[in-house]
This record gives C-alpha cells, sequence and structure tokens, in this order.
C-alpha cells in the first residue's frame, strides 16, 4: 500500500518512519489532520491522547467527526479509522484529561517525536520541559483560533513567534526554566481577528495546515530532510 511513498523517499526512509514510536496528544482540529497524515505516511507504532467527546461544533473542521459519530469519544474513532487505514498499527489509546497531577503517565516509554497539539496551558509547559529532560524531540503547536489565511501558518522556533499569546507564555516559561534547546513550534503570523470572545472562532483550513506541518516535522526529522 506504501508503494508511491517508497518511489518518493526510498525503502530505508519509508523503514525508519515505520519503525518510529510517535506520541500526539490532542485530537482535535490540529491533531487530528496531524494523525491522519502520519497513518498514510507510513507510522505503525503511536499514542494517542485526548479524552472528550465528539461534537456537533466539531464538524467546522476535525476530520474525525461525522453526523454519525457525535457523542463518541475522539479515541474510540480514532482507534477504528487508524486500523480501518493500515491493520498493522500499534495504536496506544490514553482516554484521560491529562493535567499536572498524571502527565508521567505519557513517559511510560520513549518516544521518538511528540507532536502538541493540545489546548491546556500546563501541559504544553511540561511536555516542553519532560521532552528537554529526556531528549525527545518536540513539535508544540500553538493557537489556530480567529485565524482565516493557511499561508500564514509556519514552522518555527519559539523564540521567533509574534502575535500568538500562547508561545509568549510558552517563551517565558522556557526562559524561566532555563531550558537551553531550541524548542520548535507551529504558529501563524495572522494577526488575529476579532470575534465574539466566548467562540474560539474557527474554520477548517488553518487548523488542518498547522496539523500536516506539525506531521511534516516530523516526517522529515525522521528521514533527514529539510524542514
Amino acid at each position: 500500500m506504501f508503494e508511491r511513498t517508497i518511489s518518493l523517499i526510498g525503502k530505508d526512509n519509508y523503514l525508519k518512519i515505520k519503525n518510529a514510536n510517535i506520541l500526539i496528544i490532542g485530537l482535535g482540529g490540529v491533531g487530528g489532520y496531524a494523525l491522519e497524515a502520519l497513518i498514510r505516511s507510513g507510522v505503525e507504532k503511536i499514542t494517542i491522547v485526548d479524552y472528550d467527546k465528539i461534537d456537533i461544533t466539531n464538524l467546522n473542521r476535525q476530520i474525525i467527526s461525522t453526523s454519525n459519530n457525535i457523542g463518541n469519544l475522539k479515541t474510540d474513532e480514532w482507534k477504528k479509522r487508524i486500523l480501518s487505514i493500515n491493520n498493522n498499527v500499534k495504536v496506544k489509546v490514553i482516554n484521560e484529561k491529562i493535567g499536572e497531577s498524571n502527565i508521567n503517565i505519557l513517559f511510560e516509554e520513549q518516544y521518538d517525536f511528540i507532536i502538541d497539539a493540545c489546548d491546556t496551558m500546563i501541559v504544553k509547559k511540561l511536555l516542553i520541559k519532560y521532552s528537554y529532560e529526556k531528549n525527545i524531540n518536540l513539535i508544540t503547536v500553538c493557537g489556530m483560533g480567529r485565524k482565516l489565511n493557511p499561508k500564514m501558518v509556519e514552522i518555527i522556533p519559539l523564540s521567533k513567534t509574534s502575535y500568538d499569546p500562547i508561545a509568549k507564555v510558552l517563551r517565558k516559561y522556557v526562559k524561566d526554566e532555563r531550558i537551553n534547546s531550541k524548542v520548535m513550534c507551529i504558529c501563524s503570523k495572522e494577526i488575529p481577528i476579532n470575534t465574539d470572545k466566548n467562540i474560539i472562532a474557527s474554520m477548517s483550513m488553518v487548523p488542518s495546515t498547522a496539523g500536516i506541518l506539525a506531521a511534516h516535522y516530523v516526517i522529515n526529522n525522521i528521514i533527514k530532510e529539510q524542514v
């Protein structure tokens, strides 16, 4: 099933992708597209983390959501989808809300890459810290709400970000914790659009682009191509 992939990157690189162990936390608008791209790239060992159920408001941007699975756990639906694409994939499911008290359960095994697509600030901070301490390659995704232009989304060092309040908080955390390593993130250069502050306004184009870029970062680092 991966003949076209192998034709593009070679058998050795495909095997590197196949054997990589990846953790992805957050299976929403960003994480879902990242996960889809990873599985269709040949990843066969993955841990997926989310506690949430599919909601009707997810239909406008989340690839897993349909009118037929509203109310179902995202992790359950994703495991079914993954295995329907490639039944050789070993899927580990963590269906818990991760916080400061239980983040250690994410690190019961060693990962090659972590994609942080979650919304919880303390978790984003601790993922940066733990990844640094355990020498795991991490890509963290900043805010994609209130953005409309996918061409403004980029892979960038956290230290070079602008306009994003999540990135601002994370930059300070990295400085305060004296994390002497370049933290890579996916961020948008677009100035946030003024919307109803009670709703995290979004459409599919920007979160999906961020997810694809997260998968791109992981795959290109596995095969040592230029990101």
